[in-house]
């Protein structure tokens, strides 16, 4: 019988103790009318805290710059209304016992014109271009890159406010701060572009000035990926010097925990290694790093999105990486939007009653 008595061991982030190594990952929902996360928006993740997952990182919530949304039903992280709303998630999950952290969002050119809660705006981009080069928009102006800075900080201000135990900034999957990581996107010259490192610079200010409106002890979560939605083979860093060059750039900014997204958790991330996205990171840091990918299920995320399902697969292979020391902490995306009950049947070894993956449940909210 599967042992995975180790995800169930607490874990110490900086000053934030989480009783498993659990995490809910971060999925759009599109059930906030209006950008306000709502009393069944609470419910759904209280489940989940309810059933032993450690740590929420709750859907993308965007911040306060009029293109940072495509759709007018994701939550917003700005209004009185719906920062009301975020408060009575913080206070569900914190009466389960959980613990929580927004993910800070912004879509970038992800954003097509006439879209999201203010269709008439602009969609920020670092240069206007899209991955194969087509000019589509104009660069953001300095004083706009400044604005969205202090976009992301003021939201990091209202986490703090409200009551959330660390804050996840997405710097993931082809959007915004992941467009001005990218040499395909961003050609800009001056403070926000050039090389690898050069084009660092907007996360890496947009960390100090979040983490400036943050107690020193709340964890300051970064999410990146290699892949983008628009090309799932890209690549920031080609090689392990690379990456910890990049990593380097934003772990000194003031990350504490980085979140490495893959599409598979079990793929190797470079040549000669086992060592998977997260595992890389935590070699080349010495931050705690949570791993993302498939787990639980035997195929991506991507089919979901055309209705196909997937079937429950074995943990063996994640639990002997997390039992290495690989990585520290595991994300956990439709195997819990399927099953708020997931980690809890985990725990308590019934693994007979997971159940497959139904592209069904991206229309519910659980």
């Amino acid at each position: 019988m599967t042992d995975a008595s180790a995800l169930f061991q607490p874990y110490r982030m900086g000053e934030l103790e989480l009783p498993t190594r659990i995490v809910m990952a971060p999925m759009t929902r599109s059930f906030s009318p209006g950008g306000v996360p709502g009393a069944d928006v609470a419910a759904y993740y209280r489940r989940r805290a309810e059933n032993a997952v450690g740590l929420i990182l709750t859907e993308g919530t965007t911040i306060d710059r009029p293109g940072a949304s495509f759709d007018a039903r994701v939550p917003n992280f700005h209004e009185p209304e719906a920062l009301e709303g975020w408060r009575r998630v913080v206070e569900e999950v914190h009466a389960a016992g959980g613990k929580i952290a927004p993910q800070l969002w912004h879509v970038g050119l992800a954003r097509r014109p006439g879209t999201g809660p203010h269709p008439d705006a602009p969609s920020d981009s670092p240069s206007g271009l899209l991955p194969n080069g087509k000019q589509v928009g104009e660069p953001m102006s300095d004083e706009a890159v400044a604005d969205t800075i202090a976009a992301f900080a003021r939201a990091a201000r209202a986490a703090v406010d409200v009551g959330f135990d660390a804050v996840e900034l997405h710097g993931a999957h082809g959007y915004l701060i992941d467009q001005f990581f990218s040499g395909d996107m961003n050609r800009r010259g001056g403070a926000y572009g050039g090389d690898m490192i050069g084009r660092t610079a907007f996360a890496r200010e947009i960390i100090r000035a979040c983490r400036a409106e943050m107690p020193a002890a709340m964890p300051l979560i970064l999410r990146f990926s290699q892949w983008k939605q628009q090309d799932y083979e890209a690549k920031l860093a080609r090689t392990p010097d690379e990456l910890e060059a990049f990593l380097g750039a934003l772990s000194d900014a003031g990350v504490d925990v980085f979140h490495a997204s893959t599409r598979r958790f079990w793929i190797p991330e470079f040549e000669g290694s086992d060592l998977n996205l997260a595992g890389w990171t935590k070699k080349l840091t010495g931050k705690p790093t949570i791993t993302v990918g498939s787990v639980g299920l035997n195929s991506d995320f991507l089919g979901a999105f055309m209705g196909e399902n997937s079937a429950a697969s074995s943990l063996d292979g994640l639990l002997a990486r997390l039992e290495a020391g690989e990585f520290d902490l595991v994300a956990v995306g439709r195997a819990l939007l399927a099953d708020p009950e997931w980690a809890a049947k985990v725990r308590d070894g019934r693994f007979e009653a997971l159940s497959d993956f139904d592209a069904g449940a991206l229309k519910k909210l659980a």
